[in-house]
């Protein structure tokens, strides 16, 4: 009698500590909630409703691949359970196992076709996947069980925003603001749509309405911030940064850009400072030691150029852009290798970017390998035929190959161009001596006996 009180006891107390866990996640304390649900659990695991609910406490700070695991330990009590199957496909989804997502929702689609999340849902899986129609596909399933369904059009407004439609994400988002007035970050969303497609005045509106609601989302500050400095509002955009420190003042971005406004403002000293500052708090942020790198050949720096130079090279920076300018500085202090490097990671990650070329055409022709040199200005000339730089360039290896023909055409190109440009006339002066002296040579064999 004693033990089964005791067992009973027990169970009970498995059950409160449950019920615990619940009303500590509706207020927001997670850590808490999950304690309180692995009490219950080491006296009851086998209860799947709280191996769900652990799951989705473990979803809201963002630990997936824990979470999956709870909610496979919850479909051993219910393994067709719909609305587990799902949360477990949008966790895949999440961590990127794209195809077993899918898999899970059509086998959702299988027990029961009327479930109108794993329709809503999949649009995410697809949209991450890049097969927007299949996304919209989807869209489409979900509308006619849901018509009215707030997250149907947000999810597929990510996937017109992926593919540049801001139109038509606007048109969606603005559904989800309709239907979900409080649905998280909509007017963030529609704010990010209308400045991608230009409207600056309605992107403002929908930035200042969220900050509105959430005066303290930090994401969205920081964007308003860019938005602001892309505005030429850089005073605004100061205070946004400015404003973010003081809510977290290691927020390592916040912190570049006012180092970044100092540097365009020519405060170099404070903008170093900041840029310092930065790395120290967070090394793996792209931008402070390129900025520093410019700073030290503004100086004359040169060693201290390339050391961070090749910091920001460890950074693995995704921009042609980018390296083309890296490239550029490596060039200015002697490092060959680097700027050569650089280009070719260039080229790798855009086929089209034409500067890239024109520098490796530089690269070789200053190690005296013409051939290279005269392939890539031809290159860059593919893509950019106007440019003047590889025009002028090409002429100058051409003639130092004896090609003169191809130097007079490329000249010949080049000359509405760049004819304000000293480089391009000295070239031009000397491919006209070269052919003078190409035909007083000619004339003078003909006379030979």
């Amino acid at each position: 009698m004693i033990f089964d009180d005791m067992e009973f006891g027990s169970y009970d107390n498995a059950e409160r500590k449950a019920r615990k866990a619940f009303e500590l996640y509706e207020d927001g304390k997670m850590n808490q909630a999950l304690d309180e649900l692995e009490a219950a659990l080491e006296i009851n695991p086998s209860n799947g409703s709280w191996h769900f609910n652990k799951a989705l406490t473990l979803d809201a700070i963002n630990k997936f691949d824990e979470a999956i695991h709870e909610f496979e330990l919850a479909l051993q009590s219910n393994p067709d359970d719909p609305e587990i199957l799902n949360s477990l496909a949008v966790d895949y989804t999440r961590i990127g196992l794209y195809d077993l997502a899918i898999e899970t929702f059509e086998h959702i689609e299988q027990l029961d076709h009327e479930f109108e999340p794993c329709y809503c849902n999949r649009i995410i899986t697809y949209t991450e996947m890049g097969k927007h129609d299949l996304a919209e596909q989807m869209f489409y399933l979900a509308q006619q069980i849901k018509p009215d369904c707030a997250l149907c059009y947000y999810n597929i407004g990510n996937s017109l925003f992926a593919r540049r439609e801001y139109k038509r994400a606007v048109s969606c988002w603005l559904e989800t603001a309709k239907l979900e007035p409080s649905h998280p970050q909509i007017d963030y969303r529609i704010a990010q749509a209308y400045w991608s497609d230009g409207d600056l005045e309605k992107s403002r509106e929908h930035f200042l309405a969220e900050l509105r609601t959430n005066p303290g989302d930090i994401d969205v500050i920081l964007d308003f911030g860019l938005f602001l400095l892309e505005t030429g509002d850089i005073e605004s955009a100061k205070e946004k940064f400015n404003r973010i420190l003081e809510l977290d003042p290691d927020y390592a971005s916040a912190m570049f850009y006012l180092g970044e406004i100092a540097f365009e403002k020519g405060d170099y000293d404070r903008a170093v400072e900041l840029f310092d500052q930065t790395i120290e708090i967070d090394d793996t942020l792209a931008g402070p030691a390129y900025r520093l790198a410019q700073h030290a050949i503004m100086n004359g720096q040169d060693v201290k150029a390339q050391a961070y130079l090749a910091s920001e090279l460890r950074l693995d920076p995704e921009s042609a852009e980018t390296l083309v300018s890296m490239a550029s500085m490596f060039l200015v202090i002697g490092d060959m290798n680097y700027a050569t490097h650089c280009l070719l990671r260039a080229v790798d990650i855009d086929n089209t970017a034409a500067e890239a070329y024109y520098y490796l055409g530089i690269v070789s022709a200053m190690q005296g390998m013409n051939a290279d040199a005269v392939r890539f200005f031809a290159h860059c000339l593919d893509v950019e035929p106007e440019h003047a730089g590889a025009l002028r360039d090409s002429a100058a290896v051409y003639l130092a190959m004896g090609s003169l023909a191809k130097a007079k055409e490329r000249i010949e190109e080049a000359s509405t161009l760049a004819e304000k440009d000293p480089q391009f006339r000295a070239v031009a002066r000397a491919v006209r001596r070269a052919g003078f002296r190409r035909r007083v040579e000619d004339f003078i064999r003909r006379l030979r006996p």
